[in-house]
């Protein structure tokens, strides 16, 4: 049994075709083809389900799938480990973050990168909270930066960052006094743009309304946080958004940025990383970072106008 066997496997399953498995690892589809099945020879059990086209695994080979993930994780740790001791941490950090914490995720990459000059660091910032479970549980990603929630699986470990609250987003010449705050049911009755109902961010602002006995009616629903801010910058709507994006984007011209009460939200975000030991090389020195990094502090500054 070879590694290359495991890989091709993994990505079978990822990728769920035969075509872009083999594209996905920059071999020809008759070469991961051939693979796959000699595996299933040497382990005497039928892993992929085959017809006119592919139609997935079979029980034996979810199972084995799961394994090979992990045996695979295990590889590439053991590689990161020998080469940390040898010349110091190289390699590519896996982020994966939902939208609303990316900037976050700025305040931890720039430090990461200065400790480690020797690694890279990709950044997936469009996952939802759910997904980023997942994809840690696959060793897909190193570390997730997500909301936190008091039922977290124990096979994770968590370093909170910073709690997230809520601004609506208005014209600066909506009569407000300054220093002045707005409801949730006051917000309820502007025109909204939006997250989308999929996604964690809007399910907290959902909460919110309910709590105060109101339910928002957007005209506009948008999976980017960016694409709020578009939006409000042509004054026909208002948003609400996590405060920690004004440190990103500032305070749109001709906006005023109005803290939210009635309910007050303060919503925890952390680092998430898997439990398991060893672990990646890259989680814990991320992890490391992120213990000595005052994340809430620096999201709190603004950016110069």
């Amino acid at each position: 049994m070879l590694f290359r066997q495991l890989e091709y496997l993994v990505a079978l399953s990822r990728e769920r075709h035969f075509a872009r498995a083999a594209q996905a690892c920059h071999v020809s589809q008759p070469a991961l083809s051939e693979a796959v099945r000699k595996l299933e020879e040497e382990l005497d059990v039928p892993l992929v389900r085959r017809g006119r086209t592919y139609e997935g695994l079979t029980p034996e080979g979810e199972r084995i799938v799961l394994r090979a993930q992990r045996i695979l994780a295990d590889r590439d740790a053991l590689r990161s480990e020998v080469t940390a001791l040898r010349s110091g941490l190289s390699g590519r950090l896996r982020i994966g973050a939902v939208p609303t914490a990316s900037g976050a995720v700025a305040q931890l990459t720039g430090p990461f990168c200065a400790a480690h000059p020797l690694a890279t660091v990709e950044v997936r910032a469009d996952l939802q909270s759910e997904d980023v479970l997942r994809h840690l549980r696959n060793f897909e990603i190193d570390a997730g930066i997500t909301y936190l929630h008091q039922d977290l699986p124990e096979e994770f470990r968590s370093v909170p960052l910073y709690d997230e609250r809520y601004v609506l987003l208005v014209d600066a010449a909506d009569g407000l006094s300054p220093g002045a705050s707005a409801t949730w049911a006051e917000a309820s009755r502007l025109p909204l743009c939006l997250l989308t109902e999929a996604m964690q961010g809007r399910r907290i602002l959902d909460e919110s309304f309910a709590g105060a006995g109101s339910r928002p009616s957007p005209r506009v629903e948008t999976d980017s946080v960016a694409a709020l801010f578009a939006h409000v910058r042509t004054g026909r709507w208002a948003s609400i958004v996590p405060h920690t994006w004004l440190h990103v984007f500032g305070v749109p011209h001709g906006m005023r940025a109005v803290p939210m009460t009635e309910p007050d939200r303060a919503v925890p975000v952390g680092l998430v990383v898997a439990a398991r030991e060893p672990g990646s090389v890259m989680a814990r020195a991320l992890t490391e970072v992120a213990r000595r990094t005052d994340v809430a502090a620096a999201l709190e500054r603004l950016p110069e106008a």
